[in-house]
């Protein structure tokens, strides 16, 4: 099961700025296990999908190259107090996770 995640979504002026902290251990599949010696294998995050009231308003494709515990920030404009915010990724394991808030 995926650890939890934290988002925290503000109103700044007439856009939304939306900030979500994601556990994930990001491995790239190049570590080598110090007690083993064997590859660690590739365990990452692939998509990452935000909706507005349902509506996509990030989709992005990850790969190894992003860090452990990801934090992502972005803003959208056209956003009101009280809309509703999904943030949610899918990994390239089949593991997969989902936030939701309201805009403050």
């Amino acid at each position: 099961m995926a650890e939890p995640m934290k988002i925290r979504a503000t109103m700044e002026g007439d856009v939304a700025d939306i900030k979500v902290l994601m556990n994930h251990i990001m491995e790239t599949g190049l570590r080598k296990d110090p007690k083993t010696g064997k590859l660690i294998p590739a365990h990452f995050i692939q998509q990452v999908l935000a909706t507005l009231n349902g509506k996509t308003v990030l989709d992005s494709q990850w790969s190894q190259a992003i860090s452990k515990n990801p934090f992502l920030g972005f803003k959208v404009k056209g956003a009101k107090v009280g809309d509703k915010v999904t943030v949610s990724w899918a990994d390239n394991m089949g593991e997969k996770n989902s936030i939701e808030t309201a805009i403050k």
